[in-house]
């Protein structure tokens, strides 16, 4: 079972994700991602999708035109986890 994170750990690995928000009512780690136009934004959610397919863990996201809202948060454990964690820094490694 996937456990979540505390409080030392969650502050710990947020000072690596500088991108990244937190979300307090979630537990959750949230970013917006602005692209050229559609086919970006898709072509870069089809390579977050293999990712999270590979990690078999699935964000939240929503996607209007050349933005992507992703949100991180593991259901399974009730909030953050090593896993949103992981994933985040595999996407940011994506945009460079």
């Amino acid at each position: 079972m996937v456990e979540q994170l505390n409080e030392y750990e969650r502050a710990e690995a947020l000072d690596g994700l500088a991108e990244w928000d937190y979300d307090d009512a979630r537990d959750a780690i949230t970013r917006r991602f602005m692209f050229a136009d559609f086919v970006d934004a898709f072509g870069f959610m089809t390579r977050v999708a293999l990712l999270a397919e590979k990690a078999d863990h699935h964000p939240e996201w929503s996607n209007v035109w050349n933005r992507v809202d992703i949100l991180l948060t593991t259901h399974d454990a009730g909030g953050l986890s090593h896993r949103d964690i992981d994933l985040a820094a595999a996407i940011d490694a994506l945009v460079g």
